[in-house]
C-alpha cells in the first residue's frame, strides 16, 4: 500500500502535536491493510490507537480514491448513533422515510474507501452488526477500528497495541541512548511543548528513561509525564512517581507488581496531585464537555473559587502538561478536547468533589440556551445578515456533541422537563441538517420519560416530534403528534407554538392531498401570523398556499403566493427559507410549463443551497436546471446539469432523486437517437422506485407511446427490462456515459450509443437551430479560475469526461461536475465547448 499521502477527499482531524513513534507499527499495518479488509487496533487506555489509526489513515489515502473518512464512536450508544455518525463522515444524508442503515449501505456498495471507525467500546456489537453488513454489501470498502478488546469481523485482523519501545541494553555492547527510544522521544516532545528550552543531560535522560518505564511505556502517561518534567525536573518528577507508586493505595497485593495496562490512572492521579489547585479545578469541571472554547469554558467553569480572568491561563497551562487538547477552530476560536483517559479520570475527581450535579445544571443551562438561540434566530422575523441568523446553526453543530450527552444525562436522570425542553429546541439543527433519525430516536426516549405528562415543554415537544415525522413521510404521526401539540399550546397560550403547529399541520395535508383541511389551517396560520407580526410564519403560509394553488393546478396563483413568501424572506434575508421556497415555486412553474421562470428559481435556489451547504437540495435544483434545459431544446446543458445532479444525488445517497435524474436524462438520450441505452437506464430507475416502496409503472415507461408497432415495442420492453437488473452504480455511470455522448454535436456522437432507427419525435415541436456561442472572453483563466477549476479546465479543453478528469486529480467524478458548474458559472459559459474553446483561445490546453 502506497505510503505517501496524495490528494485525497477525507475529513481527518489535524492533530494539536506531532507524531512520535510507531514507526514499525505504522510500516506494518500500511501494508496489513492491503491484504485484510478490515483491521482493529485493540489495547488499553491511553496507549495510541486513535492516534496511529489516524495516522495510518492519512498515510493510506492514495489507495483510496473514494476517500478516508473517520467516525468518532465515543459517544455512541446505539445502532443508529453508529449509522449517523458514519453517514456524516461520508457525506450521505438521510433520505426521508426510508431507513438510515439500508441509505448508508446502498451509498457505500460501489465505493472504495476506508471508513475509521474510532472508540468502539460502548457499541461493540453494533459495529460488527453494521461493520460485517459493510463488508459483504461493499466490497470496495475497508475498515479501520479502534477499541479496547478486539472486534472480530469475518475475515479482519486484530493488532493489538504495545506500549512504546524503550532503551533496551545490548548483551555485549555500549549502553544505548535514551534519546533514541520511542517512548523517550515522545517525553522529549511533550516536554518541549511547554518549554522549548529544556534540555536533559545525558544522566536526566536515563532518568527520562525510567520515567517512561515507570509509565508502563503507555504513550499517554508519558506525554503528561513529559509536560510536567520542565517545571519539575526529571529526578524530582522520578522519585514523586516511585513514592506514589510505593504508596498503599496503588499496591495490588504482597510480592505483586501493579499491571502495565492498569499504569496510566495512577500516573494520571500522581500528576493530578501535582497540579496547583486552579488547575485540579479546571481540569475536573471540564470533564462535564465533550468539546469548548474558552467562552463555554468561563461561563460554566467559572465561579466565586475559580475567577474567570484565570481561565485562559489555566487552560494553557494544562495544554502544556498534555493533558488537554485543541481540535481546531470554529469562527477564530480554539476548541479544546479531554482525551478520553482524562476526562474519564477528571469526571470520577468531579463526582468525589461533589460539583457533578451542579456543574451540569450549568452547562445544562447554558446549552439550552444556546439551542434556543437557535430557534429563535432561524424563526425570528427581525431582519439580520444570514451570517448572524446562521451563526447559531453552525454553533450548535460545534457542540453537538456536549449536547447529545446532555440529553442522554437528562434521560438517565430522570428530568423530563430540561431534557424535553433542550429537545424541542434542537428540532430545527435535526430538520436542517437531515438528522431526522436522530432527532426522533431522543425524542421519543424524552417524551417516553414517567414525568413527561406533566412537563410544561411537552406541547412544544410534540410539535417539534411531529415535524420529525413530516420530514420523515410519516404523515398519519405528524397529523397524530401535532393536532395533540396544537391542543396543548391553545390550552397554555403558547401562541408561537399554535402557529408553528397548524403551519406544520397545512403542510402534512397538502402533501396527503386533503386540500380543503390543509386551506382551513394555512389560513388560520396567515391570520395569525399576521395578527402576531410573524413573518417567518406567514413566509411559511403563504408557500403552503402556493403548493396548495399548484396542486390544484392554479399555477399563476401559486406563483403569487411564492413570490409573496419570498419578498418576506428576502426583507429579513432568511437564506435558508428563500432557498426551500424557491425550490417550490421552481417545481410548480415546471409543473406548469412557465420554464422561465423555473429556470429563474432553480438557478437562484441551487447558489443559496450551495452557500448554505445543503447538498440534497443543491442536487434537486441541478436537475432542476437540466430538465427545463431540456424541455428548452439546450441538450448539451441538460446534460451537463443532469449528469451533475445525478452524481451529487447518488454521492449523498438520495436513491429518489437518483431516480429522478436517471428517467431524465433517458428521457434526453431517448430524444436524440440513444434509445437503446436510454431504455435500459429507465428500467434501472423504476427498479430503484420499487426498492424505495414507491409506485412502478408498466414498462416500458417513459417510453410507452414511442413505438406503434407490436414488434419495436417488444423490444423496448425488453431492453427496460434487461435494466432492472442493473446495479444503482452501474445505471448512474452508463447513465454517465449517456450525457457525456448527448453533449457531443450529432456527427460526433459514438455510433454504438444510437439505435438502428430514429424516428421524429411528435411529442415535441421541431427543434430550431441553436444560436452560435459568444466569442471566448478576453480575460485569462489564470486570473479568474482556482487552482483546482484551472486544473479541471485544461482537462475539459482536452475532451475528458467527468470520470476521466475523477481519476487524474483523485476527486470524485461529482466534485468534477461542481467545478465545471462553477465554471460556467463564473464566466456565464452555457456548455463544456465553451470551456474548452475560451481555454484554447488562451493557450491553456497544457
Amino acid at each position: 500500500m502506497a505510503s505517501s499521502t496524495a490528494p485525497a477527499r477525507h475529513n481527518l482531524p489535524r492533530p494539536g502535536t506531532g507524531f512520535v513513534g510507531r514507526e514499525r507499527d505504522l510500516s506494518s499495518l500500511l501494508r496489513l491493510l492491503e491484504s485484510s479488509r478490515s483491521v482493529t487496533l485493540c489495547g488499553a487506555e491511553g496507549i495510541g490507537k486513535t492516534r496511529l489509526a489516524l495516522r495510518v489513515a492519512e498515510q493510506s489515502t492514495a489507495s483510496f480514491p473514494d476517500g478516508v473518512w473517520a467516525a468518532d464512536l465515543t459517544d455512541a450508544h446505539t445502532e443508529l448513533e453508529v449509522h449517523a455518525r458514519v453517514a456524516h463522515a461520508v457525506g450521505v444524508v438521510e433520505e426521508p422515510g426510508q431507513p438510515l442503515a439500508t441509505t448508508v449501505v446502498e451509498a457505500l456498495r460501489d465505493r472504495r474507501l476506508l471508513l475509521v471507525l474510532d472508540a468502539c467500546d460502548h457499541v461493540a456489537d453494533a459495529v460488527t452488526g453494521i461493520g460485517e453488513t459493510l463488508l459483504a454489501a461493499c466490497p470496495e470498502v475497508s475498515i479501520l477500528l479502534t477499541a479496547l478488546d478486539p472486534v472480530r469481523l469475518s475475515g479482519g485482523t486484530v493488532w493489538r497495541m504495545t506500549p512504546m519501545a524503550l532503551p533496551v541494553a545490548p548483551r555485549n555492547g555500549p549502553p544505548p541512548d535514551p534519546a533514541d527510544s520511542e517512548a523517550v522521544r515522545l517525553f522529549l516532545d511533550r516536554a518541549r511543548i511547554r518549554d522549548p528550552r529544556f534540555a536533559p543531560s545525558r544522566e536526566e535522560l536515563e532518568t527520562v528513561a525510567v520515567l517512561c518505564d515507570l509509565a508502563g511505556g503507555v504513550p499517554l502517561g508519558v506525554e503528561v509525564l513529559g509536560g510536567s518534567a520542565p517545571g519539575t525536573g526529571p529526578d524530582a518528577l522520578a522519585e514523586g512517581l516511585r513514592a506514589h507508586l510505593a504508596s498503599p493505595e496503588f499496591q495490588p497485593g504482597p510480592g505483586q507488581a501493579v499491571a502495565r495496562s492498569e499504569v496510566l490512572p495512577i500516573v494520571l492521579a500522581f500528576v493530578y496531585r501535582t497540579l496547583p489547585e486552579p488547575e485540579r479545578v479546571l481540569l475536573r469541571r471540564l470533564s462535564v464537555f465533550r468539546g469548548w472554547d474558552l467562552e463555554s469554558a468561563e461561563q460554566v467553569c467559572a465561579d466565586v473559587g475559580l475567577a474567570r480572568e484565570h481561565v485562559l491561563d489555566l487552560l494553557a497551562s494544562l495544554l502544556d502538561r498534555s493533558l488537554i487538547t485543541v481540535t481546531g477552530e470554529f469562527e477564530g476560536r480554539l476548541r479544546y478536547r479531554l482525551p478520553e483517559a482524562v476526562r474519564a479520570f477528571a469526571a470520577e475527581r468531579l463526582v468525589e468533589a461533589g460539583e457533578d450535579a451542579q456543574l451540569r445544571e450549568r452547562l445544562l443551562d447554558r446549552m439550552t440556551r444556546l439551542a434556543e438561540d437557535l430557534g429563535f434566530r432561524l424563526e425570528s422575523s427581525r431582519a439580520m445578515p444570514w451570517s448572524e441568523r446562521d451563526a447559531g446553526r453552525r454553533r450548535v453543530l460545534a457542540e453537538f456533541d456536549t449536547l447529545r450527552s446532555l440529553l442522554r444525562w437528562a434521560h438517565r436522570e430522570g428530568r423530563a422537563e430540561p431534557g424535553l425542553r433542550l429537545a424541542s429546541s434542537l428540532v430545527a439543527h435535526w430538520v436542517s441538517h437531515h438528522d431526522y433519525s436522530e432527532g426522533a430516536h431522543f425524542m421519543d426516549l424524552l417524551l417516553d420519560m414517567e414525568d413527561a405528562e406533566k412537563a410544561p415543554s411537552r406541547a412544544r415537544a410534540l410539535v417539534g416530534r411531529a415535524q420529525l415525522a413530516r420530514v420523515r413521510r410519516d404523515h398519519a404521526l405528524a397529523l397524530s403528534l401535532g393536532e395533540e401539540g396544537l391542543r396543548l399550546c391553545r390550552e397554555s397560550g403558547d401562541e408561537m407554538f399554535v402557529r408553528t403547529a397548524l403551519n406544520l399541520l397545512a403542510l402534512v395535508e397538502v402533501r396527503e392531498r386533503v386540500p380543503d383541511r390543509a386551506a382551513v389551517r394555512v389560513e388560520e396560520a396567515l391570520r395569525l401570523c399576521r395578527e402576531s407580526g410573524d413573518l417567518w410564519g406567514e413566509a411559511i403560509a403563504l408557500g403552503t398556499r402556493g403548493a396548495l394553488a399548484a396542486q390544484q393546478g392554479d399555477h399563476q396563483t401559486a406563483d403569487q403566493h411564492y413570490n409573496a413568501a419570498l419578498t418576506l424572506l428576502r426583507g429579513i434575508d432568511h437564506r435558508w427559507g428563500v432557498g426551500i421556497t424557491l425550490i417550490g415555486q421552481a417545481r410548480a412553474a415546471e409543473l406548469g410549463g412557465d420554464l422561465v421562470t423555473a429556470d429563474r428559481c432553480y438557478r437562484e435556489a441551487l447558489d443559496t443551497q450551495r452557500m448554505i451547504g445543503a447538498p440534497a437540495e443543491e442536487a434537486r435544483c441541478l436537475a432542476g436546471i437540466g430538465r427545463v434545459a431540456y424541455a428548452q431544446d439546450r441538450v448539451e446543458q441538460a446534460c451537463d446539469y443532469l449528469s451533475e445532479g445525478l452524481l451529487l444525488s447518488h454521492a449523498t445517497g438520495q436513491r429518489a432523486e437518483v431516480g429522478r435524474a436517471l428517467i431524465a436524462i433517458a428521457r434526453v438520450a431517448f430524444a436524440v437517437g440513444m434509445r437503446d441505452a436510454a431504455c435500459g437506464i429507465a428500467g434501472a430507475a423504476v427498479q430503484m422506485r420499487e426498492r424505495l416502496g414507491l409506485s412502478v409503472p408498466a414498462a416500458p415507461w417513459p417510453f410507452g407511446n414511442e413505438e406503434k408497432t407490436r414488434r419495436r415495442r417488444k423490444r423496448l420492453v425488453s431492453l427496460w427490462e434487461e435494466g432492472r437488473r442493473l446495479s444503482t452504480a452501474e445505471a448512474v455511470r452508463e447513465a454517465e456515459r449517456l450525457a457525456e455522448e448527448g453533449r457531443r454535436p450529432p456527427g460526433r456522437r459514438s455510433p454504438s450509443s444510437a439505435s438502428r432507427r430514429t424516428p421524429a419525435r411528435t411529442a415535441r415541436p421541431a427543434r430550431t437551430p441553436a444560436a452560435p456561442p459568444p466569442p471566448p472572453p478576453l480575460t485569462p483563466p489564470q486570473q479568474r479560475l482556482t487552482r483546482r477549476e484551472l486544473e479541471v479546465a485544461r482537462l475539459v479543453s482536452k475532451g475528458r469526461s467527468n470520470p476521466e478528469i475523477a481519476r487524474a486529480l483523485f476527486i470524485s467524478p461529482a466534485t468534477a461536475a461542481r467545478h465545471i458548474a462553477n465554471i460556467n458559472r463564473k464566466m456565464g459559459f452555457h456548455s463544456r465547448t465553451q470551456i474548452a474553446a475560451w481555454m484554447q483561445s488562451h493557450g491553456g490546453r497544457d
